[in-house]
């Protein structure tokens, strides 16, 4: 069986996207890193593929959007739709055209990508997602192609164009927001899912509680299989409960709406009985009633950075990764109230 680049990267303890860097003579790796890399490659009779050469500036002419799989989800969360307009304002003044990828699974949306990569259509993708152990981020590290990640990378952040919000902070700041309210018991409502920012802006949360020298409370924490879910057997056991949490932090303004509807089936009122603090302040939260209030991250200027990142390293191919962190705000409406 042949050697492949992951063989090399888990030989050299690096990631995939390292030993493509060093394959590509980019000089933003250490002189310690690209010599362990070199002796693995060495060791294990790697042999370069014919893409695997010194990189040469190009006009980037297409680019790949990559939308995570969904039958429905990406194409209603106003995330997604929001960053797609920033990269296009941006296409569109640098004249490249977009492609827009996703797909049922995973598997579906790494099988376009191979397609468009044989065919030399696309220059570069921007994904617009971030994921553990993700075989798309995978392939395209095996192959030397260009990409940015909009999110935290799970592979080595030093190696990975990103742009990204700091969603440990802005989950604790959510949390402390209510806090600093008044409220003490704060519940938690995220997607099941294995998205960074998810994971990130629960850990934010746990981290507001344990500062604050309150209990981190598995039962006031759900997690649901969908942002379209409109019942959860957990979250109408916590609703029910007697020490109920008096306001929420949720990871998205649609799972806020699900929140909002539960809330009304029991004859909760918001924020009377229940506060709440949503993400991405989204034309959701806006229709919801009552208003909500929501950490704005700011999406139209994450697609905005993804595609004038990928296009400057397009023309610029030995500049070293970039990792730019798009600032998040709260934005207060009507959701939530001071006990």
């Amino acid at each position: 069986m042949a050697v492949t680049v992951k063989d090399v990267a888990k030989h050299a303890g690096v990631s995939p996207s390292t030993v493509s860097r060093v394959c590509n003579n980019n000089p933003a790796i250490s002189k310690e890193t690209r010599d362990r890399v070199l002796q693995a490659i060495e060791e294990l009779g790697y042999e370069l593929s014919a893409t695997q050469e010194t990189p040469t500036a190009r006009t980037i002419k297409n680019i790949g959007i990559v939308l995570p799989p969904s039958d429905r989800e990406a194409y209603e969360n106003s995330f997604y739709l929001k960053a797609i307009r920033g990269i296009s304002q941006i296409c569109n003044q640098r004249q490249v055209a977009s492609t827009i990828v996703t797909g049922k699974d995973y598997e579906e949306i790494l099988q376009s990508i191979r397609t468009l990569h044989r065919s030399n259509s696309v220059d570069g993708f921007i994904m617009l997602y971030s994921r553990k152990d993700d075989i798309v981020v995978n392939y395209l590290c095996e192959q030397g192609l260009l990409y940015v990640v909009v999110g935290k990378p799970d592979e080595l952040a030093s190696q990975t164009i990103c742009i990204d919000n700091d969603n440990l902070l802005a989950g604790r700041e959510a949390a402390d927001y209510l806090y600093n309210l008044g409220h003490r018991r704060m519940g938690y409502i995220g997607s099941i899912n294995d998205f960074m920012y998810a994971s990130d802006r629960r850990a934010g949360y746990q981290l507001s509680l344990m500062l604050h020298n309150l209990p981190v409370r598995q039962d006031y924490c759900v997690e649901m299989e969908s942002v379209n879910a409109t019942q959860s057997d957990d979250l109408n056991k916590m609703l029910s409960m007697a020490d109920r949490p008096t306001a929420f932090v949720v990871s998205d303004d649609m799972l806020a709406l699900a929140l909002e509807r539960c809330c009304v089936q029991m004859g909760l009122s918001i924020p009377n009985d229940v506060s709440i603090i949503a993400f991405n302040n989204s034309l959701y939260a806006q229709l919801a009633s009552p208003q909500l209030t929501a950490v704005d991250i700011n999406s139209y200027q994450l697609g905005q950075e993804a595609a004038a990142q990928i296009i400057n390293h397009a023309e610029n191919p030995n500049l070293s990764a970039t990792k730019i962190v798009i600032p998040h705000r709260i934005v207060e409406r009507d959701s939530c109230i001071r006990l």
